[in-house]
């Protein structure tokens, strides 16, 4: 038997709704713990306290969402606790960051607290372009500063871009600073840059660092030194800001930096645990899309001086999948610009 279009449309209308409801009854005077894979105050924790005001409401039941900071790892302790401790019952999630989602791939000695291509992701709330910066009385006031010059920039620890582009620019791109290693994260290091004691950073994601430091760009404290992304992005090249490529010229190191980079697509992303039931991972999900769509949380994220460009959840894990299937050769090449 044959269902004409519009009887089919009306069944798929109706099982949508009883979804719907049966997750509002689930979720009804619940909360959500939002585990914040990164310390109070910077990028990742404003980005997710930013969600968590809104998520809820687009939920069905509005459950409360209740952020925690467990930082630690690079963001992989969040994501191992998602995994292993937290309920599966759609009653934990987590804002992690790109390089815990990368580090099983490209850290060779790298602690197993979670396997990224298990977790499911919600979603993620911006594809980001970093960049590198120093002081502005630094004597680096260019890249190529940076690539004839010693200096010393900061960095957190292994699955953190500020140290993981750092070592990958001195093997890709000629830079000759040392990376300092072992700050709590990046309003860590911004502190550190204005008492003298580093003369930048790379890695540190544009619109974070907008968003944290708005009186450097303001008040012209800091170089611009380079952008790093897959594509140039419209603000920075306005502003004269040279793109990476223009410094990676072997073709092997291309495609190293292309697939450490990739992780930019989905640089603020929100996982649930593996084993979740599809109709709370449906609910989630669709919530997640929607406070992305939403004008108060946008109209918060303006505030803030957050770039909001999301990308819907199943998206992140086809590119998660994609990632984790990359030639052999080219992530033996990136563990090696990865590391000392």
């Amino acid at each position: 038997m044959r269902l004409e279009p519009r009887v089919l449309a009306g069944l798929i209308a109706f099982a949508a709704l009883a979804t719907s409801a049966a997750a509002g009854d689930y979720y009804a005077g619940k909360s959500i713990d939002l585990l914040i894979g990164a310390p109070p105050g910077g990028g990742y924790d404003i980005y997710a306290r930013a969600l968590a005001r809104h998520y809820g409401r687009h939920i069905p039941g509005q459950p409360t969402i209740v952020a925690k900071n467990v930082p630690g790892a690079g963001s992989a302790r969040a994501a191992g606790f998602i995994s292993t401790m937290a309920p599966k019952d759609g009653t934990a999630i987590a804002a992690i960051m790109p390089g815990a989602v990368m580090g099983p791939l490209l850290e060779e000695k790298a602690e197993a607290l979670f396997d990224p291509a298990k977790v499911l992701y919600l979603g993620t709330a911006n594809s980001g372009t970093r960049i590198c910066v120093s002081r502005k009385d630094s004597k680096i006031k260019t890249f190529d500063d940076a690539r004839t010059q010693k200096a010393a920039f900061g960095g957190v620890s292994s699955n953190d871009s500020t140290r993981e582009y750092g070592y990958m620019l001195k093997k890709t791109a000629g830079a000759q600073y040392d990376v300092v290693s072992g700050y709590s994260g990046t309003a860590e290091i911004a502190l550190a840059v204005e008492r003298g004691e580093i003369d930048g950073a790379c890695g540190w994601d544009w619109s974070s660092f907008k968003s944290q430091r708005p009186d450097w760009i303001r008040d012209n404290k800091v170089n611009l030194l380079l952008q790093v992304g897959l594509e140039p992005n419209a603000e920075l090249t306005r502003m004269g800001v040279p793109e990476v490529f223009k410094y990676v010229t072997n073709e092997d190191d291309r495609k190293v930096v292309e697939l450490v980079i990739a992780q930019q697509v989905f640089q603020r992303s929100y996982i649930a645990p593996p084993g979740l039931a599809a109709e709370q991972l449906e609910a989630l999900r669709a919530a997640f899309d929607a406070t992305m769509r939403d004008k108060d949380f946008l109209a918060d994220a303006e505030t803030m001086r957050i770039d909001i460009s999301p990308l819907p959840g199943a998206k992140v894990q086809e590119l998660v999948q994609k990632i984790y299937a990359a030639p052999k050769n080219i992530v033996a090449r990136a563990r090696q610009a990865l590391n000392p």
